[in-house]
């Protein structure tokens, strides 16, 4: 599936009665609170001895996906414009793909 059909398809579920400031906070605070679901499994796994649940992860990341199209939306961008802007942004910062050296240089900069 394409990211802007999907953004298309998710969308048709999405409240209507939200306006438009309500769309993006609800994107935002569902954005955190899918990906703390995620790493709330992942936590339960690596420090807790749980089995990793993939599928129960998987839907998570499908939840993450639907609050990423919702704040898109929110401040008129498709996913498509999202995805291609991100991949830009890395090809930037790692020309020849990801160099540990690139990234640490990153980080002192920001120091």
């Amino acid at each position: 599936m394409e990211a802007n059909t999907y953004q298309r398809l998710a969308m048709t579920t999405l409240n209507p009665a939200l306006q438009d400031r309500d769309v993006l906070i609800n994107g935002v605070m569902g954005l955190c609170g899918e990906a703390g679901e995620a790493i709330d499994l992942v936590k339960k796994h690596l420090a807790q001895g749980h089995p990793l649940d993939t599928h129960r992860l998987a839907l998570e990341l499908g939840d993450v996906a639907w609050y990423l199209a919702e704040t898109a939306q929110a401040i008129g961008y498709s996913l498509d414009d999202i995805l291609q802007m991100n991949l830009d942004k890395l090809k930037a910062r790692y020309p020849a793909g990801f160099q540990a050296e690139r990234s640490r240089d990153r980080m002192e900069e920001k120091e």
